[in-house]
């Protein structure tokens, strides 16, 4: 990020980040699966072939719990038809109408797919069973102003497991300290422009450090949702503890320009950058409306957004907005340019088993005393500061990438370097002809946007490589692998790739994002292009 930074040092006033939307998981890993729950009917009393009159009890408290609480907060239990609707625009037009200030703003229910369970009779085994199963149930969602968090909502499912989310904005958290505090800022939807930058960041910063499992009970603390099972059939109390999870993380890097001009200048150069130098697939143009899930451009796009910086008489038609996006195993980074003067990258984590972190084994009884190592990073609460870490670790990847975007060296006086042979842990390296075609090739399958967030293996270079022809005969497929680790130990000597700690993954170096830029740009340039640059 640095490399972006100082490159375009004139235009730029700084950069904010932290996390975005943030949305929590809390299970009861008790009853998560079924024999847990059949354990815990047991403890009660509940017999299998009463599972359905038990579960129907469960729901019933749920409701009934759900309508005191709005019912003590004075606010409506509404029932919305489709689960397609907006919810979140109701939620925001009701607080606007009703003028709410904090607390609770109402209650949506509506019928949405869930994973629950199901009683099916074993024959072989003689007797009842109670097994997972995809059901449909009643789900609610809270919103709420919270003094604290903001705009947020919590949705609960009504039936057995009792899941249960918290989703909230670490934007919209930030925007109500700053209030509090009489720091001066500029905010369009979810994009925070503070006075005070430093400031800014720092509260960001505190935001990872938060005691979430804690902070999340007490949001959900008054749908007592813990003792609810034990209440339904008269039982005494249960301990039930609930264990957070981060299922969806994002988190942004604003890079703030001085004026808009700037950014619109240089906007197009990172886009076009983008798709060639870093492939991307997914590049998707929009004004101001959400796409629809399978990237397209929802039909109502037809508007067009007016900005108020000229006179209302001479409105100013804003330019087209275009979104890239790099997608590897349910995460991805993308780029976007927001409220005129903020360049916004942003690494959305969802799976984070490709992601490591340096720590003890779970449940190990004295951690004290036994050695730490990279392990799974887990979705846990337990490990937020360490997505944190990671996620802006890419979004800098990204960043230094873009950077290449306007570098003044001479392509050759780059590519020299790389080009003479090397000695490397004492053997031998060949030098690179980067205009070749298998090292062309391989010099723009590890610069891909997507591998920002990850890095790569072996398998994954294989599949950019080879493509369809990536072989399924084992004898064949390993003398693939030995190939493309030969071209990683090449590309190692010369300084353009680093291996990541404690993984098999790669990630291309500072210096090798700068020299791949240069190549793949000058590769897709034609001869009067390069004459106009000279």
């Amino acid at each position: 990020m640095q490399l972006f930074l100082q490159r375009h040092a004139a235009d730029v006033t700084g950069v904010l980040s932290g996390f975005d939307r943030l949305r929590f998981r809390g299970t009861f890993r008790l009853i998560a699966n079924a024999r847990g729950l059949m354990s815990l009917m047991a403890h009660l009393g509940v017999l299998a072939k009463d599972f359905k009159q038990f579960a129907l009890g469960v729901s019933a408290h749920v409701r009934a719990a759900v309508a005191d609480v709005a019912a003590a907060a004075g606010r409506p239990v509404l029932y919305l038809p489709s689960s397609g609707t907006d919810k979140e625009q109701v939620a925001r037009a009701l607080a606007a109408r009703d003028h709410v200030r904090h607390g609770l703003i109402g209650v949506w229910g509506c019928v949405e797919r869930c994973r629950s369970f199901d009683l099916r009779s074993d024959k072989a085994r003689g007797w009842l069973v109670v097994e997972p199963a995809p059901r449909k149930c009643q789900h609610y969602y809270l919103y709420y102003l919270h003094e604290r968090f903001g705009f947020l909502h919590v949705r609960v499912q009504s039936w057995l497991p009792l899941n249960v989310w918290v989703c909230l904005n670490g934007r919209e958290w930030l925007a109500r300290e700053l209030a509090a505090a009489g720091s001066p800022f500029r905010r369009r939807d979810n994009c925070i422009q503070p006075a005070d930058l430093a400031g800014a960041q720092r509260r960001l910063d505190a935001q990872v450090r938060c005691d979430w499992a804690a902070e999340l009970t007490a949001l959900v603390r008054p749908l007592r949702l813990p003792h609810l099972i034990a209440e339904s059939v008269g039982a005494r109390e249960f301990p039930l503890h609930s264990y957070w999870s981060l299922e969806e993380s994002e988190w942004a890097s604003d890079v703030v320009f001085r004026t808009p001009s700037a950014l619109r200048a240089l906007y197009p150069r990172l886009i076009h950058h983008g798709v060639e130098a870093l492939s991307c697939a997914e590049v998707m143009r929009y004004l101001g409306k959400r796409p629809n899930r399978d990237g397209s451009i929802p039909l109502r796009c037809a508007d067009d957004v007016v900005t108020d910086l000229r006179p209302a008489a001479a409105p100013v038609r804003r330019a087209e907005a275009v979104r890239l996006k790099h997608r590897v195993n349910g995460n991805w980074v993308k780029m976007y340019d927001k409220a005129d003067t903020v360049l916004r990258v942003e690494t959305v984590i969802n799976d984070a088993r490709d992601l490591r972190v340096y720590r003890h084994k779970e449940g190990e009884a004295h951690p004290d005393t036994t050695p730490r190592q990279w392990r799974a990073l887990r979705k846990g609460v337990a490990d937020v500061g360490r997505r944190a870490e990671l996620s802006q670790q890419a979004n800098a990847r990204y960043l230094d990438a873009l950077a290449a975007v306007d570098d003044a060296t001479p392509v050759g006086r780059l590519v020299a370097p790389v080009c003479r042979r090397v000695r490397w842990k004492g053997r031998p390296a060949r030098g690179l002809n980067p205009w070749a075609g298998e090292d062309a090739a391989l010099l723009r399958a590890i610069n891909r946007g997507e591998f920002a967030v990850t890095g790569f293996r072996n398998r994954d270079l294989r599949e950019c490589l080879f493509g369809g022809g990536a072989a399924t005969d084992p004898a064949a497929r390993r003398r693939q692998s030995g190939q493309v680790t030969r071209r990683i130990r090449l590309l190692r000597a010369h300084g353009l790739v680093k291996k990541v700690s404690g993984t098999h993954r790669y990630q291309v170096s500072a210096k090798g994002r700068v020299i791949i830029a240069a190549l793949l740009t000058a590769q897709a340039a034609n001869t009067r292009r390069l004459l106009e640059a000279a």
